[in-house]
């Protein structure tokens, strides 16, 4: 493992990231099976989180890799008022209890070990390694791939137009969370903050197709504006 990523960053970030699409996508689909739903999913997640937190931390990647303090103050970055707003989209119609308590716990954390991966392998990994060839193409393939990359849903039986409305948003949060990491050094923020939106899902009520629209051009929005605004923000 070392070996890859001395030799090629990039393609150790496209290992990675081939590994949890495939790692995750089998372990729902056994988890329902099973008739537990995310039950190996939390399990899977628990098992990959700790062995790369553990081999970033060994080879002394921390910083590296943003397990680190945010660099600068809370004003400088707007007091992340947009990406609490981000973060609480799934509250915006309303809340509902969908799941029995166990369900959901398991939700919750499943989700979460998906914000914390997610974020390791698109913000630090991917990132990190193109930084080298140029940050601007770096942060567009960043930001393109965890947009993109949410196609699969489609395999797990997601309807086409609400997913083709989460790659539009979710490329837009992607560039969001890319400028973040780059200019305040910290993955922490990405990493909470994906962390709720995915959570707090298993609460949200679905909305109608009119507002399913209004609300992705919101998110867009907030995505994109954030991210240019940090973008402009001299370290």
């Amino acid at each position: 493992m070392k070996k890859l990523w001395q030799k090629d960053e990039v393609w150790f970030a496209v290992f990675w990231i081939a590994v949890y699409v495939a790692a995750f996508s089998l372990a729902d689909g056994l988890s329902e099976r099973m008739g537990i739903p995310k039950l190996l999913t939390c399990l899977v997640g628990l098992g990959l989180s700790l062995f790369l937190l553990l081999w970033v931390k060994k080879q002394g990647l921390m910083a590296y890799y943003g397990f680190c303090s945010v660099e600068g103050k809370a004003r400088e970055f707007l007091y992340f008022i947009p990406l609490i707003l981000i973060s609480s989209v799934n509250l915006w119609c309303g809340v509902t209890m969908r799941l029995s308590l166990p369900l959901t716990l398991l939700y919750i954390l499943s989700m979460c070990f998906v914000g914390f991966l997610e974020e390791l392998i698109f913000r630090g990994f991917l990132f990190r390694g193109m930084c080298r060839s140029g940050v601007k193409m770096a942060i567009l393939v960043s930001s393109l791939t965890f947009g993109i990359g949410h196609i699969v849903n489609l395999l797990n039986g997601a309807p086409v137009y609400e997913t083709l409305l989460q790659l539009m948003y979710a490329a837009a949060i992607g560039f969001c969370y890319t400028a973040l990491f780059y200019k305040g050094g910290s993955l922490w923020p990405c990493i909470l903050s994906h962390a709720v939106v995915n959570s707090l899902s298993v609460f949200a009520i679905e909305p109608g197709k009119p507002a399913q629209l209004l609300i992705a051009l919101v998110q867009t929005a907030l995505g994109l504006g954030y991210g240019l605004w940090l973008l402009r923000k001299k370290n």
